[in-house]
């Protein structure tokens, strides 16, 4: 098993001996990963009487607690720090994930409680619903038993009309002989009391026979109520059914008007994208020819620059030679007294001063570049800083310019004296060649003639350059204008796309939410008619039938008055005859 140590040494005593190593074991490995603390327990190994006092160590003990292996324990923790690091970074992500599913199964459980809610207002409209079906199918078997009882009543009625027409059969043939007693009463025969009683007897018959239809219209004025009293239950349902589908129609309005207005912005959203597609190609092109000209506009700095210092050294080469009259002239006679050794040590020596007054000059050269360079360098700052820094960046460029001044005009002096420098050794070596035997001429009136044209060209050289110059930077200003438009032209159009983006994805969710609710309002819609409308026909074909019973019942009440009346006139006409 692995364990993890400290090394102490035990100082023996004098009589002792030498000092003895211990191992304190500290931990101890379970798995691969899992480390335990166990109790202090010190062992004595020899084994790491090599190693330091307090240095950490793995040891590898048998089930006999005797040492096998040793090693250093800094690599290792250092291992396993690094996966414990590494498991804390899964952990925390594990943690992350865990809040985002957390998260998410809030918002379901919220939407899950929200449907809930909805199915449950829907299985109380379907309750409700189910009720009322419960009471008009109660209703309705009250009405079928009317009905049935009212069929019932028809039979009755249709025997009855049947016994009628068979009382008026025979009443009709008791009137044949009445009418024939009639017309032998008229030639002196009476009617004697036998027949009077028979015929009496017909009349009360037929009289008894003529069926009441009270009762049955009673059925029928209840069969009316019930259908009434089914209508008005009904009615509330199908105005709610009524306004539900009107407001389906009037969420589908929503919907198109929603999405006509969705592809508008969508089209918007398009051509923002397109224009900013468009302006931000035309920015890169502007951009390229900026940098272009921009470069351009530093190579005619720099070529100006070279002009300048190379003008002034000519100029100062020129007012040298022009001016070297008014200077103290060598003296020839001494020098040609001089031993041709000595002479040339002289111009030895003036040789080596020119070298040390030049190399002087050229660093003073450089310092004016790099002050150049500066100049330049915070003139371009200066033209994109932001007002809050304008004024610093003035001041620097103001002090640049004014050490550049005070370089250059020192340096003004320094040149001349390293060209009179110069001209002093021509003077010294063309003495030093004439004693040599070397012929020489005078260079002076040459050099002064030819230098003025080249200061000249010189000058019209830069004057084009200045002006070439001076119409770049106002090109540059011009697209640097342009492209500073552009840009903020792009952030506009850039914002305004994402405004349009916001709102396309607000009109996303509203539509899907009303198409949602849209959708469910319609299916509720349907569900409601199809269990209304079998109610409504069935109330709607009960109606009818009624109608129809009291069609019948009108005609059976029409025919019974006037069999009645018929009854009463044929009483009338008996009593007269037999009176």
């Amino acid at each position: 098993m692995l364990y993890l140590a400290e090394v102490q040494k035990q100082k023996g005593g004098l009589l002792s001996g030498g000092s003895k190593t211990e191992l304190k074991l500290l931990a101890c490995q379970r798995t691969d990963q899992c480390w335990s603390i166990v109790s202090e327990e010190v062992m004595t190994a020899d084994e790491a009487s090599k190693l330091n006092d307090g240095i950490l160590i793995l040891v590898e003990l048998n089930p006999n607690r005797q040492v096998q292996r040793i090693q250093e324990a800094g690599r290792p923790l250092v291992n396993i720090l690094q996966n414990f690091s590494r498991q804390l970074e899964k952990f925390k992500l594990k943690e992350e994930e865990i809040d985002q599913w957390k998260q998410s199964l809030t918002f379901q459980a919220q939407e899950l409680n929200r449907r809930e809610m909805d199915m449950e207002v829907r299985l109380e409209q379907l309750q409700q619903m189910e009720d009322d079906v419960q009471r008009v199918e109660a209703q309705k078997q009250e009405v079928e038993t009317s009905y049935g009882e009212i069929a019932q009543l028809r039979e009755e009625i249709e025997r009855n009309r049947k016994d009628l027409e068979g009382a008026w059969d025979h009443l009709r043939g008791e009137q044949r002989r009445l009418e024939e007693h009639k017309a032998e009463s008229q030639q002196g025969m009476v009617l004697d009391q036998e027949q009077s009683q028979v015929l009496k007897e017909l009349l009360d018959r037929l009289s008894s026979s003529v069926s009441p239809t009270e009762k049955v219209q009673e059925h029928l004025n209840f069969a009316f109520e019930m259908v009434a009293l089914q209508q008005a239950l009904l009615n509330p349902h199908w105005q709610q059914l009524e306004q539900q589908r009107t407001i389906v129609d009037q969420q589908q309005v929503e919907i198109e008007r929603l999405a006509q207005i969705f592809v508008e912005c969508q089209n918007e959203w398009q051509q923002f994208q397109n224009s900013v597609e468009q302006q931000a190609a035309d920015l890169k092109v502007n951009t390229a020819i900026l940098n272009g000209k921009q470069e351009y506009a530093r190579m005619l700095k720099e070529d100006l620059l070279s002009q300048k210092k190379l003008y002034q050294q000519i100029q100062s080469w020129a007012a040298i030679s022009v001016n070297r009259i008014h200077h103290e002239p060598v003296n020839i006679a001494a020098l040609g007294k001089m031993s041709l050794e000595e002479l040339q040590k002289t111009v030895e020596d003036l040789e080596d001063k020119l070298v040390l007054g030049s190399s002087f000059v050229n660093d003073q050269e450089h310092e004016l570049t790099y002050k150049q360079e500066t100049i330049e360098q915070l003139q371009q700052k200066l033209n994109q800083a932001s007002e809050s820094e304008s004024s610093q960046l003035a001041a620097e460029l103001a002090e640049e310019k004014d050490l550049y001044q005070m370089l250059n005009q020192t340096l003004v002096g320094q040149r001349r004296n390293l060209l009179e420098q110069q001209e002093l050794i021509k003077q010294h070596q063309m003495v030093l060649q004439r004693r040599q035997g070397n012929i020489v001429g005078n260079e002076h009136d040459h050099q002064s003639s030819h230098l003025r044209p080249i200061l000249a060209h010189i000058e019209e050289e830069e004057k084009q350059k200045l002006e070439e110059l001076q119409n770049l930077e106002r090109e540059i200003e011009q697209i640097r204008a342009s492209v500073e438009q552009a840009l903020l032209m792009i952030e506009e159009q850039t914002q305004q796309r994402e405004m349009k983006r916001q709102e396309m994805q607000t009109l996303e969710q509203d539509l899907l939410s009303l198409r949602t609710v849209t959708a469910e309002s319609r299916g509720r819609v349907n569900l409601y008619q199809e269990a209304l409308q079998p109610l409504q026909d069935a109330l709607d074909g009960l109606k009818q039938k009624l109608h129809s019973i009291v069609e019948v019942l009108s005609q059976v009440q029409a025919t019974g008055d006037n069999q009645l009346q018929a009854i009463t006139r044929l009483r009338q006409i008996l009593f007269s005859v037999i009176s």
